[in-house]
């Protein structure tokens, strides 16, 4: 029994060491030679092409067909700062009181952790640990780890489902997500500032011409999006060598700035042929969004500031606020007030999904 632990570790430690020399070679060569070429091509034509703008096909079995669910798992990559950590909590509660609904096709679920370690909510949370870049690597743009844990984890992982839906901490799921996804395309949310036509020049230097026209690049990020998990596979390298040969490009840094990396996913998918079904009411994004409507996802990543009024003042801190980041290094506490009247309900869903969650989850704070 000791001998074959013994084994599985040497095997682990050898394959991470493995791919921490083949990502480091991969960030100091040349990029089209980590690209497939002509010598291993992609498995799907080149010259592919779809509108993204499209409307979700409608259900195509016959009448009293039983269908067949089409299982994805969600994966939450995260740190283990007290910052992602709260998030992921509040996320993971969620996702298990919407997961067995009807409608739902919600499998199973993995924070991947890339701090490199364990920590004490391993237990409480499905949990994969990858390890971190080597340091130095992500320059300071931690969310370059997100790419190479995603990798790690489709390399390492038993996934049993077919399908994955990348998400992330700071998102709540209102409604049990059905599998989006149809036909060989994935389906995402489209960012109103991901804009490959207004960045071509600087784009085709990692979506060279023969791999099609730019608007085979969708204007998306990795999250969220639901795609086959073998699509995955392929696109996660590329996603990971993208992302560090931008980072380094002083152009390419300038202009994406902190949405870096979800440029990089977008050249990736595109240069693997998967399109993506533009999905614009997969998540809100309070206070912008102020009705939940068909959405499946809030997505609490600006603050919301209002005065006690109702009106809002972003840019300015207001009489009532919740921005996730006033808990960057501290746990929300539970019970947090709700807004004033007049703020519209998608924060008010949010603010009162959060203490739900913190409500009920064990040992909170601590």
């Amino acid at each position: 029994m000791g001998c074959g632990n013994l084994f599985f570790i040497l095997v682990i430690t050898f394959s991470a060491a493995l791919i921490t020399y083949n990502i480091i070679i991969s960030a100091n060569a040349s990029l089209k030679q980590e690209f497939p070429g002509p010598s291993n091509p992609s498995p799907v034509s080149s010259s592919f092409s779809v509108d993204p703008i499209i409307r979700m096909p409608g259900h195509t079995s016959s009448p009293g067909s039983k269908k067949t669910k089409r299982l994805f798992h969600t994966a939450v990559t995260a740190s283990d700062s007290i910052y992602n950590t709260w998030q992921c909590r509040v996320m993971y509660y969620w996702f298990k009181k919407q997961k067995n609904k009807p409608n739902s096709e919600m499998g199973g679920f993995t924070r991947i952790l890339h701090s490199g370690q364990s920590d004490r909510f391993m237990d409480e949370i499905p949990t994969f640990v990858a390890q971190p870049l080597p340091s130095g690597m992500d320059q300071g743009y931690i969310v370059l780890n997100r790419p190479w844990a995603f990798v790690q984890w489709l390399q390492q992982a038993d996934i049993k489902e077919d399908y994955i839906l990348m998400a992330e901490p700071d998102h709540i799921i209102v409604k049990p997500i059905p599998n989006l996804s149809r036909d060989g395309l994935g389906a995402a949310f489209p960012f109103f500032y991901i804009e490959p036509k207004k960045y071509e020049s600087v784009l085709r230097k990692f979506f060279p011409e023969d791999r099609g026209p730019i608007t085979n690049i969708n204007p998306i990020g990795n999250s969220p999006v639901i795609v086959g998990k073998d699509a995955l596979k392929k696109i996660a390298p590329t996603w990971m060598n993208v992302s560090l040969a931008m980072k380094k490009d002083p152009e390419a840094d300038k202009a994406f700035g902190w949405v870096l990396e979800m440029y990089a996913y977008a050249v990736a998918s595109a240069f693997h042929g998967v399109g993506n079904i533009l999905y614009k009411e997969f998540m809100i994004q309070p206070p912008w969004d102020t009705a939940i409507g068909k959405a499946y996802i809030i997505h609490y990543t600006y603050g919301c500031d209002y005065d006690m009024q109702g009106k809002l003042t972003y840019g300015k801190i207001g009489q009532w606020r919740f921005d996730k980041r006033s808990y960057d290094n501290s746990w929300p506490p539970r019970n947090l007030p709700l807004p004033p009247p007049g703020v519209p309900e998608s924060v008010v869903t949010l603010v009162k999904m959060v203490n739900e969650a913190t409500a009920n989850i064990p040992n909170w704070g601590s």
